[in-house]
């Protein structure tokens, strides 16, 4: 067994002297291709230095010229319209895409050339939507038992039931509300079988108003009675003798009365609302969009020429060495 010691010994002193090798030639090899990366810019200063002004030129001609705006419309859909609301926007970016130049300038839109795209997703506002009805509540809760809440709140069929959406379309110029908004606008809603079901919505609400308002002026009648009597009470007697029947009556009235007020500021502002199918709530346009390249291309073009070039030059360079080897 001893007889094997030195020769393990020899062994490893013959690996370390191999990786010490190996190490020293990658080290020279990395030394010398930084030194003709060196000279290869040195013979080429010239070169970079063109197309680095060559790229960052033109990159801020195209970035002056070639802008994108993103343009935003939040918008509520009324009378169950939200399946109707997508199918529109869906149809009107089809059009665009097809370059339908036509159909966009019959709806409307004065910049036809310059719109690039439309599209619409959902705020997401869980508690409003649950909040609003138990039937919505009952309904997330049985979802929520076979999969992810959250999944389920995105999902695209139960967004699309949510109370605000976003309309989200791009131009590559500034607009304007009535270049682009208002004929988006007029297109969303122009249905005529929302529009009578609006003007029977409108024609309900103006009803159920007047009624209240006459429920609210009875009711102030029998307060006032009410009052004239207790004050006539009070002048025959220093006494106040209170019935159980009519103080229960009394709060009756007076919840029914705070009821009513209530729904009577609830449908005042459901009126405001339902003015429209689809109804704007507000718009933000003309935001210069800088993602990706947008706006970078002064950055990015002399590195691409640049790289490039370097790249054709290695391939040349290649190529000839290439060549004298099978000349040879």
């Amino acid at each position: 067994m001893s007889s094997n010691v030195p020769q393990n010994t020899d062994n490893q002193e013959i690996d370390l002297s191999q990786i010490s090798k190996k190490i020293s030639n990658g080290f020279e090899s990395l030394l010398m291709a930084l030194f003709n990366g060196i000279l290869f810019l040195k013979r080429n200063l010239i070169w970079i230095i063109g197309l680095f002004i060559i790229g960052v030129g033109l990159g801020y001609y195209l970035d002056t010229t070639s802008k994108v705006y993103d343009n935003q419309l939040i918008v509520m859909p009324n009378f169950g319209s939200n399946d109707y609301l997508y199918s529109k926007v869906e149809q009107l970016n089809a059009k665009i895409k097809e370059k339908d130049t036509v159909f966009l300038k019959q709806i409307g839109i004065k910049q036809v050339d310059n719109f690039k795209k439309i599209e619409i997703e959902p705020i997401i506002d869980a508690y409003r939507f649950i909040n609003n009805t138990s039937e919505n509540f009952n309904l997330i809760k049985l979802m929520a038992e076979d999969g992810n809440i959250q999944k389920i709140l995105e999902d695209k069929v139960t967004s699309k039931n949510y109370f605000y959406h976003l309309v989200k379309f791009t131009t590559s110029e500034i607009t304007s509300e009535d270049k682009t908004v208002q004929p988006i606008l007029n297109f969303l809603n122009d249905s005529d079988y929302y529009k009578s079901l609006q003007k029977e919505v409108i024609n309900n609400t103006e009803i159920q108003m007047k009624y209240n308002d006459q429920m609210l002026e009875q009711i102030d009648g029998i307060l006032a009675e009410f009052s004239s009597s207790l004050d006539a009470s009070a002048l025959k007697s220093d006494r106040l003798v209170y019935y159980n029947n009519e103080n229960s009556q009394l709060n009756d009235v007076l919840k029914t009365k705070e009821e009513l007020i209530t729904e009577q500021a609830n449908l005042r502002i459901q009126k405001v609302n339902i003015d429209r199918v689809i109804k704007d709530l507000s718009s933000t346009l003309n935001i210069k969009n800088t993602k990706s390249v947008n706006g970078k291309l002064k950055l990015i073009l002399p590195f691409i020429f640049i790289l490039g070039f370097i790249v054709i030059s290695l391939l040349l360079s290649f190529y000839k060495r290439q060549q004298k080897l099978a000349n040879a």
